[in-house]
């Protein structure tokens, strides 16, 4: 059965990163509970961005996208077109060319409009397509560009020009002063737009920065940070008032470290932040981290492993007992990838308990531990006591201690599914570091089902997405000058990726099995790289291998695997 338009539009979405299958799922089920176009249902649930949603038609239907705001049409060119039609086909004239007229669309197949205008100007109608709104703006004379970020600044610094600045070594504060502040217009029109530009960005966390003459504002973007417009110096107090009144934090304390957390709701997604605040010579640092649950696959066939590797990943995961260590260093998604297989294991059939330091993400029907190591809740105590609570599976947010390390290995050898996380650089050194915690080798052999190395890189654009040859030493870094001369793929840089070629992280997986082989050298000491090699000759992929098929079915570069990986890889 041939699929529908809007069903075509959310295939693309899913290729582009931009949809979950899970929410295509959700927004079938409303279209067959309540009707409509799922392409409609999708941007209204907030799914899907407008600007995403007409950039994925036009790659759908081959017409090119236009970014109305940026184009401004002479008067003969708007005069072409009456502005009752205009609005009536919801349509703008963007330029004349010779005999052709571009026009930008919100519908570019509506073909009673084409034949309409076709007749009404004599001239051929190239469609272009374009955002609803931004047609609607510029019918309006009004330039949709939105208020840029710079602006807004301004105009809080405008606005906060006599706010009486509280000087950081005063002793005694005005506790009403500050929450007025805190709750003063200004304040809180930045921190919305700073918390709305970082969801906008798809950053992972926002950083503002104290020093002596200025503010910093910096987004974490696929594990870079970028610079933004900064907020004005004056705005310091009100804007970490603002955040600690969110946050339930103490606003009169600023000499100390605090942690917070709050939750909010925007375009239809609920965002968990997670927010720290560090002391510094000019003031409160402040790091934000933002959880999106939507992000979370929810299932690990969305990892992108091979099938040899995904069917011994699944098989691990399916084990009654054993334990599972994922390994890489932080900011590497383990605990991502955890939660995507707590997800898959979700089942009112398993009595499913974590233990983490701080909980992530909060999920529906699975028991969660946050550690508090100052009353005495530490890994080891809360996980004592987790195995008096007849659990099926315990997932562990880090094994950090010989006495935590001690624990997991007999929950695991006594009926129990383990997973963890530890850091080290690759799977076999999970083995190591149990070792040198002090775990007898022959119960690392006999509880250990599978370690897995993890490590993010940047997704190429699927919108600028072309084929290209790297330079030779690129090959050479790599250790694969057989390849030399062989076509991948880069982006170029559009639109939707702000000119970085890159929209999006995957995650490269080194899985390694403990077979008999392995066991048996995990017995007898052996090296890391020794146990490596092993695994290497039964077939298992390095991060490098795995980074490099990755580069070859054109989801990451050449240059993005060997920035995450090295040699030992």
């Amino acid at each position: 059965m041939a699929k529908t338009f809007g069903e075509r539009i959310a295939d693309v979405l899913i290729e582009d990163g931009l949809l979950l299958p899970s929410q295509l799922e959700e927004v079938m089920g409303i279209q067959k509970q309540q009707g409509g176009r799922i392409v409609k249902i999708l941007t209204s649930k907030g799914f899907v961005t407008d600007q995403d949603m007409v950039i994925s038609i036009g790659r759908c239907l081959d017409v090119p996208h236009l970014n109305l705001p940026k184009v401004h049409p002479d008067e003969e060119v708007a005069a072409l077109i009456p502005k009752e039609i205009a609005r009536a086909y919801k349509l703008a004239p963007v330029c004349k060319l010779a005999n052709k007229l571009f026009v930008a669309m919100a519908d570019p197949m509506n073909v009673l409009a084409l034949d309409d205008l076709r007749q009404r100007t004599k001239l051929e109608i190239v469609p272009m397509i374009a955002t609803e709104k931004s047609i609607d703006d510029a019918l309006s004379g009004v330039n949709t560009g939105g208020m840029a970020m710079a602006q807004v600044m301004q105009d809080a610094a405008d606005e906060t020009d006599g706010l009486e600045s509280i000087q950081e070594n005063r002793d005694h504060l005005d506790l009403d002063k500050l929450r007025d502040q805190g709750e003063d217009a200004p304040a809180v029109k930045v921190v919305n737009l700073i918390l709305v530009q970082a969801l906008k960005e798809k950053a992972s966390d926002i950083h503002i920065e104290p020093f002596e003459k200025t503010l910093k504002l910096r987004y974490r973007v696929d594990g870079n940070l970028l610079e933004a417009s900064s907020p004005p110096k004056s705005l310091q107090l009100p804007i970490a008032s603002r955040i600690k009144i969110l946050s339930r934090l103490d606003i009169a304390e600023r000499r100390l470290p605090q942690d917070g957390r709050f939750r909010i709701r925007i375009a239809g997604k609920e965002i968990d932040l997670r927010i720290s605040f560090l002391p510094t010579i000019y003031g409160e640092k402040i790091v934000i981290r933002l959880l999106d649950k939507s992000a979370l696959s929810g299932s690990v066939a969305t990892l992108g492993l091979d099938e040899r590797t995904m069917s011994i990943f699944k098989n691990a995961i399916d084990a009654p007992h054993g334990m599972i260590l994922l390994t890489g260093p932080t900011g590497s998604g383990k605990t991502t990838t955890l939660y995507s297989v707590l997800q898959e294991l979700n089942n009112p059939e398993y009595n499913i308990v974590t233990v983490e330091d701080p909980v992530e993400y909060q999920l529906i029907g699975i028991n969660q531990v946050a550690v508090r190591p100052e009353i005495g809740l530490t890994f080891a105590n809360a996980l004592r006591s987790i195995l008096r609570q007849d659990p099926d599976i315990v997932m562990i947010g880090e094994i950090r201690d010989q006495e935590t390390a001690d624990i997991a290995v007999k929950a695991a050898l006594t009926g129990h599914q383990v997973l963890s996380t530890l850091h080290t650089n690759d799977a076999a050194g999970a083995i190591s570091r149990l070792d040198d915690m002090g775990i007898e080798p022959f119960l690392i052999a006999s509880s250990v089902l599978l370690t897995c190395a993890q490590r993010l890189v940047r997704r190429i654009c699927s919108n600028c997405k072309e084929e290209f040859v790297p330079e030779p030493d690129v090959f050479e870094k790599l250790g694969i000058p057989e390849l030399i001369g062989e076509t991948f793929y880069r982006g170029a840089g559009c639109e939707r990726c702000k000119g970085r070629g890159y929209a999006g992280r995957a995650a490269i997986l080194e899985i390694l099995p403990v077979t008999e082989p392995v066991r048996r050298l995990i017995v007898k000491r052996a090296s890391a790289s020794v146990i490596k090699n092993q695994a290497v000759q039964e077939g298992m992929k390095t991060l490098r291998m795995a980074g490099i098929d990755k580069a070859r079915e054109g989801i990451t570069t050449l240059e993005e695997v060997l920035r995450v990986t090295s040699e030992d890889h």
